[in-house]
């Protein structure tokens, strides 16, 4: 048997990258899995170019042993995310994993300028989409969870410390997302659902395989665009991540903190799917001379004299 074999899983965000291989994984863990996203079949995204679409996404869920479920939700549309959260309860009655994996502002954030210089309308627009999207869909998908007394809830962020993100607006969004599973937890304390935060590495997500010209199958040629590249990890890491802490009994204790998927495999033993465990904090730590993110203003300002006033130029932009 599966270790979440009979389990209801939902991700928000499901439609590729660090979600798709979470929604993947999890199917492969034996989860049935909700996958939602605005990009179907026949009708991408506003704006969307990537080819990249939930059905797709559900078909590898079943595919890996699960069961997937392609639901098409604007996560910042409460109707829409209700309408979700009822289909869950009728045709399931319960819910036991909700990853909110709801992204939309890649084309939005702005590295090098400093804040003053930044579009605040595109950093709203990111707030927005990355933040306020997570907060509608636990406030309607936590009380299916709530009713039972039980369920795991995780935010999917990007940095496990307190450190620079790079850019005023992106970094108060990861660290946003890092506060709400901090500040659910509290308010869930007196019961068995749990929430925590959970970042990736360098992923090698679909968009970026295709920026350094290879594949899945080839992936560590890219290194020689970027040596860096070689600590980079699949979606299947975080997913797999995710699926341990979906199947381990005493996750509550984990609950309100922030974990990384480099961390969480040397925990629980899982492998990226070429059976490699890479350790983007320990890669990053040795190639660049500090912790990632950068850990506080006066190892930042050491880096200042970079190609502007306010730019890290070893911050590793991806």
């Amino acid at each position: 048997m599966k270790p979440l074999e009979g389990r209801i899983a939902l991700v928000a965000g499901a439609t590729r990258g660090a979600g798709r291989g979470i929604a993947t994984m999890l199917g492969e863990a034996g989860a049935t899995v909700y996958c939602t996203g605005r990009s179907v079949r026949g009708r991408p995204a506003s704006g969307d170019k990537r080819p990249e679409t939930i059905e797709e996404t559900a078909e590898l869920v079943t595919a890996r042993g699960g069961r997937g479920l392609a639901v098409r939700v604007d996560h910042s549309v409460e109707e829409e995310v209700v309408a979700l959260c009822e289909r869950i309860r009728s045709e399931q009655g319960r819910l036991d994993v909700l990853v909110n994996d709801i992204w939309g502002g890649d084309a939005l954030a702005e590295f090098g300028p400093p804040f003053w210089k930044q579009s605040a309308a595109n950093g709203q627009r990111m707030y927005e989409r990355a933040v306020f999207t997570h907060l509608i869909t636990s406030r309607h998908a936590v009380p299916l969870m709530v009713e039972q007394d039980r369920g795991l809830i995780i935010e999917i962020t990007d940095g496990d410390s307190f450190g620079y993100r790079g850019s005023l607006w992106y970094d108060l969004v990861k660290l946003s997302v890092i506060r709400i599973a901090f500040t659910m937890s509290r308010d869930l304390r007196r019961t068995k659902v749990t929430a925590l935060a959970l970042t990736p590495g360098f992923l090698r997500s679909e968009e970026m395989l295709e920026n350094f010209g290879v594949t899945e199958a080839n992936w560590r040629d890219g290194a020689k665009k970027d040596p860096h590249f070689i600590a980079s990890e699949s979606p299947a890491y975080v997913g797999r991540a995710v699926a341990a802490l979906a199947a381990d009994p005493h996750v509550g204790t984990k609950a309100g903190r922030v974990f990384s998927s480099w961390g969480l495999a040397r925990e629980y033993g899982f492998t990226d799917l070429d059976g490699s465990q890479p350790h983007w904090g320990e890669y990053f730590a040795k190639a660049f001379g500090h912790p990632w993110p950068v850990a506080d203003e006066a190892a930042y300002a050491s880096w200042r004299n970079g190609p502007t006033d306010l730019a890290c130029p070893d911050w590793p932009v991806y």
